[in-house]
């Protein structure tokens, strides 16, 4: 596969994970009356989200789940939190930027 093309999946992943969590975010604020940060909230939102869709869709695929993805699903969950907390177009910058060295 070409590295654009996973660079610009990956980012389609993380857009939707990202609208996801910003909604969750917003209705459990709500729910907790402000009781903990926003900024925790998005992450543990973020990381919950983003290892159940890596889990259900390593089980709808039949892979075997291996430690290094796991790894790679808890790396994809901080980007989400990140482009949940300070915006996708801001995420989108960081990895155009990342995409230049390749």
């Amino acid at each position: 596969m070409e590295i654009a093309l996973i660079i610009s999946t990956l980012i389609a992943i993380v857009g939707a994970l990202t609208v996801l969590t910003n909604i969750i975010v917003q209705v459990l604020k709500k729910a907790t009356w402000d009781k903990l940060p926003t900024n925790l909230l998005a992450i543990i939102v973020a990381m919950v989200l983003t290892l159940v869709a890596f889990f259900a869709w390593a089980a709808y695929m039949g892979i075997a789940v291996l430690w290094y993805y796991v790894a790679a699903a808890v790396v994809v969950g901080f980007a989400v939190a990140y482009a949940a907390m300070f915006g996708f177009d801001k995420f989108k910058e960081a990895a155009n930027q990342i995409k230049q060295y390749f």
